[in-house]
């Protein structure tokens, strides 16, 4: 199909999509606005993929989870090597292995690659996995012979591929696959392209196999001035790499950050008060999960390392942006809580705090069970296991 002149990417989209609905070319999910369009002709167009030679030498590939690409996460799975999907997104990490039961016949494979599958056969790929991904694979609502791409707008495909390359899991090498209708495939702007937008290598239609020969380079990390608050309010594993790539000195200023969030201003967060609690070996190590009195507004933080202090955990905290009203350090037993005003601060601080690392230690981070007045342990209500008095003292 032709394009209007004067495009913008969103007229694109917009053209694809209306084009799509209006011949009668997709598949349920309908409408395809604002999707990655399910087209007909999917399963066929992915026949391709296990054909390509980077397909035959990968071990491990990242395919999207997105509908028309459920075939090639079957092929993957079939040829026994390692699928990796990303979560959707990125609510509770970067991506899942796939883990079919074993004896796994075909179509027990087939139902592994469904979105439901996904859910069913996952396991997290956490940040310190050092896993190497040979192959990329995402969807795409337009992109060009040239290799340009176009996504539905969201820009989750180029920010995966952004913190994959963070982690060391793929290259400038690495190649990337996309799979669309014969009429996805269009001349795109190079005018429109910016730095983080990821290119393709291969594009995979129900009738051809396009080599793009792509040299424009790939995104070589997280471009964080191009991140929004917002949007790492969202994705709690990107303020874990932020906090990485701050400590080894990148900068990582956000799109629309206040200036005293990075401590460049004069504003600073108010000091954290440390509530240093004796051990009583006779209280309970477990930590996570809700009592009878409701959500809990404490989390637990495990596996400090035995060299911590508690000031390195409360610079972390500062850094990560979940800074508590109070913090109880326990570090000869390994552990602290930090005590939020309310159990939706305490539920946004888990899942930021997922993945921190404290020296050579990931941390273990839970919401913590609370206690009923009067049980027989003696606590006060409404403190968290472990407990007992002590005094304050400040930051």
């Amino acid at each position: 199909m032709e394009l209007k002149t004067g495009v913008s990417k969103q007229d694109i989209r917009e053209q694809i999509w209306d084009y799509m609905e209006s011949q009668n070319l997709a598949d349920f999910p309908r409408p395809v606005h604002h999707r990655i369009p399910n087209f007909k002709g999917a399963s066929h167009a992915a026949e391709h993929f296990p054909r390509l030679q980077a397909f035959r030498m990968a071990r491990t590939i990242k395919v999207n989870p997105d509908a028309p690409q459920t075939n090639a996460r079957f092929f993957v799975l079939d040829s026994k090597k390692t699928l990796l999907v990303p979560t959707p997104r990125l609510r509770t990490g970067l991506f899942n292995k796939i883990t079919p039961p074993p004896g796994a016949t075909k179509d027990i494979l087939r139902k592994c690659a469904t979105s439901q599958g996904v859910r069913n056969y996952s396991t997290p790929v956490g940040l310190d996995s050092r896993v190497l991904v040979d192959l990329v694979v995402v969807g795409s609502v337009a992109v060009s012979e040239k290799g340009w791409r176009i996504g539905k707008g969201e820009g989750y495909a180029d920010l995966e591929y952004a913190m994959m390359v963070s982690m060391g899991a793929v290259s400038q090498g690495t190649p990337v696959v996309t799979i669309v209708h014969d009429c996805q495939v269009i001349d795109i702007p190079e005018a429109l392209l910016e730095d983080h937008d990821l290119t393709v290598d291969y594009i995979l239609t129900p009738t051809r196999v396009i080599a793009t020969g792509c040299e424009r380079p790939k995104p070589t990390g997280i471009l964080w001035c191009k991140i929004s608050c917002e949007v790492m309010g969202k994705i709690p594993i990107l303020r874990s790499l932020r906090y990485r790539e701050r400590q080894a000195g990148k900068d990582v200023s956000l799109q629309d950050e206040p200036r005293h969030l990075l401590g460049t201003g004069s504003q600073q967060p108010p000091p954290l008060s440390t509530v240093r609690r004796p051990q009583d070996p006779h209280q309970p190590e477990s930590c996570s999960g809700q009592g009878e009195d409701g959500p809990s507004n404490t989390v637990y933080i495990g596996n400090l390392p035995r060299d911590a202090r508690v000031s390195e955990l409360k610079k972390a905290l500062r850094e990560l942006g979940a800074v508590p009203q109070r913090l109880t350090w326990q570090g000869p037993k390994r552990r602290a809580f930090l005590h939020y005003k309310a159990p939706t601060s305490a539920q946004q601080a888990v899942s930021c705090l997922q993945g921190l690392r404290l020296g050579a230690a990931t941390l273990k981070v839970a919401l913590a069970r609370q206690q009923k007045a009067g049980d027989e342990t003696g606590s006060r209500a409404d403190e968290p296991y472990p407990d007992c008095h002590s005094a304050v003292s400040d930051l």
